[in-house]
């Protein structure tokens, strides 16, 4: 296994990392070193708005499914073993469907003739057809529904370890509901709900397939202009740049999100303990 990572993974991964290094715009122009297509990405505010946007999206998407997926992991978690298998594929189903498949159906859905249009304008809600498709919602609706099963199993995996007794005993010194979840169950559930956040926002920052087929020309997202610029202009050394830009500032963003928040927790915890 670690030759075949070696082989398929960190050698194609160094290669890419040189590619990134030359002047000319194509593999077979161009050698030595040089941070030209760096110096060109940073000096580009276009490129540097659709990094910023990339980051505030995946932000965005690991909120919502946050918001929805704590919950939901939550109830399966205090489901008995053979309710929650059920449930739990039923989950995992939209993950064995092809990504395309997923993304074109939405396009259904969300298209001038499609299910929503059809529902607000035989409500009365709406007179004429709207353009829910090549919009920032759209991609992050559909980024949700892609990404949430990972949120999900992640706090569903963590929740099941937490013994229901502590809730109890929260409960028999007269902590309502909400007091037992903010101090009992969601610091425990902690490890989880980081994992979830750190995968979705991963997953979500880095996809191409549904900023460039959702969004269109409209939304740009990094991933979506790294697939275009190595796919459709064989530009291979910025394609590489800008992969690795997102990989490192990528990083640094979860990095920097992870110590936050481990820092309130720690803040958090010693005020209850004094």
């Amino acid at each position: 296994m670690i030759l075949l990572l070696v082989i398929f993974l960190i050698v194609p991964t160094f290669g890419l990392l040189r590619a990134s290094f030359l002047s000319e715009s194509h593999l077979l122009d161009g050698s030595g070193f040089s941070l030209k297509q760096y110096i060109r990405f940073f000096s580009d505010s276009y490129y540097s708005s659709v990094l910023f946007e990339t980051f505030v999206d995946g932000i965005i998407v690991s909120l919502v499914c946050l918001a929805i997926g704590f919950p939901t992991g939550y109830s399966l978690a205090r489901l008995s073993p053979l309710a929650r298998r059920w449930r739990i594929i039923i989950v995992i189903m939209p993950l064995t469907l092809s990504l395309v498949v997923i993304v074109f159906g939405w396009l259904i859905i969300l298209g001038r003739n499609g299910v929503i249009n059809a529902l607000l304008l035989s409500s009365g809600i709406a007179s004429s057809p709207k353009q829910l498709l090549f919009s920032r919602p759209a991609v992050i609706t559909v980024l949700v529904q892609q990404f949430l099963p990972f949120m999900i199993l992640s706090v569903m995996s963590v929740v099941t370890q937490i013994d229901p007794v502590l809730e109890h005993a929260a409960a028999n010194l007269r902590a309502n509901r909400l007091a037992t979840f903010r101090k009992v169950v969601i610091p425990l559930a902690l490890p989880g709900i980081f994992a979830g956040f750190n995968l979705v926002f991963v997953l979500s920052i880095s996809a191409f397939i549904t900023p460039r087929l959702i969004g269109g020309n409209r939304v740009a997202m990094l991933g979506s202009l790294i697939y275009e610029r190595i796919m459709a202009e064989l530009n291979w050394p910025s394609g590489a740049a800008m992969a690795f830009i997102l990989l490192v500032s990528g990083l640094g963003v979860t990095a920097a999100l992870n110590a936050l928040a481990a820092s309130r927790v720690v803040t958090k915890g010693g005020r209850y303990a004094r």
